[in-house]
Parts: C-alpha cells; structure tokens; sequence
C-alpha cells in the first residue's frame, strides 16, 4: 500500500453506519454514510477556522437489497445484504486522494487536488462548483493509492 489506512471497521450494509476521516495535513476529509437505504462516499472541508464543514461532492456506492437499484456493474453488488463486510478508509502518502474500500474492493477515490470523485458507477454526474472531469473510477487511480 502507497499510503495510509485511516480507518478500518466492519458494518452491515442497510444498517445506519457513519464513518469519518479527515487528513491531519489539510482541510480535507471523507465521510461514508448508509442511511439503512442508500450509501453514499461524501468529500468534506472544514472551513479554515475548524468550526464547520462543506460537502464538496458526493458518491453513489451502493442500496440495499430489495430497493430499486441505480444502475451499476455487478463487482459493486454485496454477496448477502446481513453479512458483515469490512470498510477501511485509505489516504495517499500526499494526504491529496483517499480511497473507499469495501470487502477488498475499490468503489470510490477522491482527489482533493484536482477537484475529482470517481466511482464504479459514475453516479450522481458531477456537480457545477468542485468536481471537475469525468467520474470513472480507473485502474490507474486506485494504483496511484494500492
């Protein structure tokens, strides 16, 4: 690994499950939520004096079984909706990417310096004001972090 594990936790998915990271170099931080519905991977910054926080992007990652499903390659599905998977948060040694990974695969990368989140099923499109470029989540990406 090409850089720091941050955070490593098991959960079930479709139970409510709220997982932060910030990176102690910068402003920036991560924040994994399922809702007991949906799960979302947001891009977060604290304003410059620490009192708040800004969502600067957001990424689909999965719903539960037995909602209706965004469109998605079958990699990002789980195996059983009541098994524990395991979550681990993982940051580049530059504190500029960071990386969700559930049960060992890769679903979603942020790149706080050129402004990207990139996810398996590219969903939501990009939004007008952070995110810049396409939502692809490439080989290359998740190499520049694993």
């Amino acid at each position: 690994m090409k850089g720091y594990l941050m955070q490593e936790q098991s959960f079930v998915r479709g139970d409510d499950t709220f997982i932060e990271s910030y990176s102690p170099e910068n402003r920036y931080g991560v924040v994994f939520e399922d809702d007991g519905e949906t799960a979302y991977f947001y891009a977060m910054e604290k304003d410059p004096e620490g009192q708040g926080l800004r969502v600067l992007d957001a990424l689909h990652i999965y719903e539960t079984a037995g909602k209706p499903a965004k469109p998605r390659k079958a990699a990002a599905q789980a195996a059983s909706p009541d098994s524990p998977s395991k979550l681990i948060i993982v940051w580049s040694r530059d504190w500029e990417k960071c990386a969700l990974v559930i049960d060992g695969f890769c679903h979603a990368i942020y790149d706080f310096q050129a402004q990207g989140g990139y996810n398996i099923n590219e969903f939501p499109p990009p939004n007008s004001f952070w995110t810049k470029g396409e939502r692809k989540l490439t080989d290359k990406l998740i190499k520049s972090i694993f």
